[in-house]
């Protein structure tokens, strides 16, 4: 099942690659006329089995900084070209070329920040236990709108859980919350807080 998982995940991301070029040319050249070079985001993230590696997307911030020399909050930096690829997941495609590295794979526990490994407990920790996804089941069941609790526990249910038929369900309902808009930012914020452990954040 797992070899079958894996060949889905080449299949779809090559021809997704293929297929989506025009509209991934289209927005390399629109980051670059309203931000200027690099058009791609890279961010190290934790892998299968906390594993680093390194995440794209397309970006969707400036980096402006304050009379101090520190970077603005996200909300000021976020860009209106960077609102909409958000909005549509968009800036999440280039993670394609992630999948066909075998770094991610179309479904799975979101990769976080390297950083959150230390603070998880023994449970949140087993969302490590598989390749994480472009997209998941915490993502389909409220993406950013969920607490932090929530989506790992969704994420450990996925791991425990898992089947191809699952993943299809899941790729069918993020498809239908990216329509729909749902879920994008956690309340007021326009990306989730930060993670700072199960004891603080619930």
């Amino acid at each position: 099942m797992k070899t079958i998982k894996r060949l889905v995940d080449l299949v779809v991301s090559f021809c997704g690659l293929i297929l989506l070029a025009p509209l991934l040319a289209t927005c390399a050249v629109s980051i670059r006329l309203a931000m200027g070079p690099p058009t791609l985001f890279r961010q190290i993230r934790a892998g299968r089995n906390g594993s680093p590696f390194a995440l794209y997307k397309f970006r969707t911030m400036t980096d402006e900084k304050d009379a101090t020399g520190r970077l603005l909050s996200d909300d000021h930096r976020l860009t209106r070209i960077g609102r909409f690829l958000r909005r549509s997941s968009i800036d999440e495609l280039p993670q394609l070329w992630n999948v066909v590295r075998g770094e991610m794979s179309l479904v799975g526990p979101r990769p976080l920040f390297i950083e959150y490994v230390k603070r998880y407990s023994p449970r949140e920790r087993r969302r490590l236990e598989v390749t994480p996804g472009i997209t998941g089941w915490a993502q389909a069941n409220g993406r950013n709108s969920l607490p932090w609790s929530r989506k790992f526990e969704l994420d450990v249910w996925y791991v425990d859980h898992w089947s191809l038929g699952l993943d299809f369900w899941i790729l069918a309902l993020t498809v239908i919350r990216v329509l729909r808009g749902c879920g994008i930012s956690e309340g007021n914020h326009p990306t989730m807080t930060e993670f700072l452990g199960t004891t603080i954040d619930g």
